[in-house]
């Protein structure tokens, strides 16, 4: 069941995922600095590569913080959104914000990516003690 519960929790940070990056596109792709065509439509080959390193790496995520909560006695719902939080907001959001600083990206890059993983986090918490 745990297996499931993490798979589960992967899904809904990638959802989350989907849907703020569909909301943010334009902020986030001129933060970003990715060329475009034309119409404002971002220029490369379209691979899906990046979606399955997203969801391997969600469910990579998703697994740790199972183990996390398991060993530190975490079960509820609210313990696991808080956690979450905190692993979005005090773990990983600090590591990509310094990456970025150091490869002079451009400081909305950190804030809009750091929300992904602060939410994602914390969706993902949320859904690892629901079951």
């Amino acid at each position: 069941m745990e297996v499931v519960n993490v798979i589960v929790a992967a899904l809904g940070a990638f959802a989350f995922g989907a849907v703020w990056y569909m909301s943010m596109s334009k902020p986030w792709i001129a933060a970003a600095e990715i060329p475009v065509d034309g119409s404002g439509k971002p220029q490369g080959n379209g691979s899906p590569m990046p979606f399955v390193i997203g969801i391997v790496a969600m469910v990579l995520v998703a697994g740790m913080m199972r183990h996390m909560f398991a060993t530190s006695g975490i079960v509820t719902v609210g313990g696991g959104l808080v956690a979450g939080l905190g692993v979005g907001a005090f773990f990983i959001t600090p590591w990509v914000a310094m990456n970025y600083a150091f490869s002079m990206r451009k400081p909305m890059l950190s804030v809009i990516d750091g929300v992904n993983a602060i939410v994602g986090c914390a969706i993902m918490g949320a859904i690892l003690n629901m079951f």
